[in-house]
């Protein structure tokens, strides 16, 4: 959903007819999940906009991510903007929906740097020092911790473990 809690357009997913249980994540996926895709909004996000300098920093094939970011902008995650009339060309930018995928971003940042290189390859900064993440939630305030958090399922035919005997789901 965007900011104002529209649905966002789902041109990009076929239908959300996604093969496993029915979950936000799955379709999330579905969006996003592809390698130029996150490579693009990574690019986007570190304030790269237009297609030339997204293709250099992410060494996708021109066509492919030519591809992913007509997906993102259908989806409404990528809009473009034009900067320049004669040729028209044109910057890629997230929109409030990108803008949400920013705490997303962070942490695989995050993550990367901890668990998936030897040596950080990006820092990032809050005001004058490294930036710790940390999650809370946002009605009270309280740090998070996963023994306090409890997933409710609400995919009819569906519960935690998997389909739910006898349903269709199965």
């Amino acid at each position: 959903m965007d900011n104002a809690g529209a649905p966002l357009p789902r041109e990009a997913v076929a239908e959300l007819d996604l093969p496993g249980r029915p979950c936000p994540v799955a379709a999330t996926m579905a969006l996003i999940g592809e390698k130029w895709s996150m490579l693009a909004l990574r690019e986007v996000f570190l304030g790269n906009h237009r297609f030339n300098d997204i293709a250099r920093n992410t060494g996708a094939p021109r066509d492919r991510l030519a591809a992913r970011l007509r997906a993102l902008e259908a989806a409404g995650i990528l809009e473009r903007r034009e900067y320049a009339t004669a040729p028209a060309r044109f910057g890629y930018h997230l929109t409030p929906a990108g803008k949400a995928l920013s705490p997303v971003l962070r942490a695989l940042i995050t993550w990367g740097n901890t668990w998936a290189v030897d040596e950080p390859r990006i820092a990032l900064q809050h005001h004058d020092h490294d930036l710790a993440l940390t999650e809370a939630c946002d009605t009270c305030g309280e740090p998070l911790r996963s023994r306090d958090v409890t997933v409710t399922v609400l995919a009819p035919g569906w519960e935690a473990t998997g389909p739910v005997t006898g349903s269709p789901a199965q």
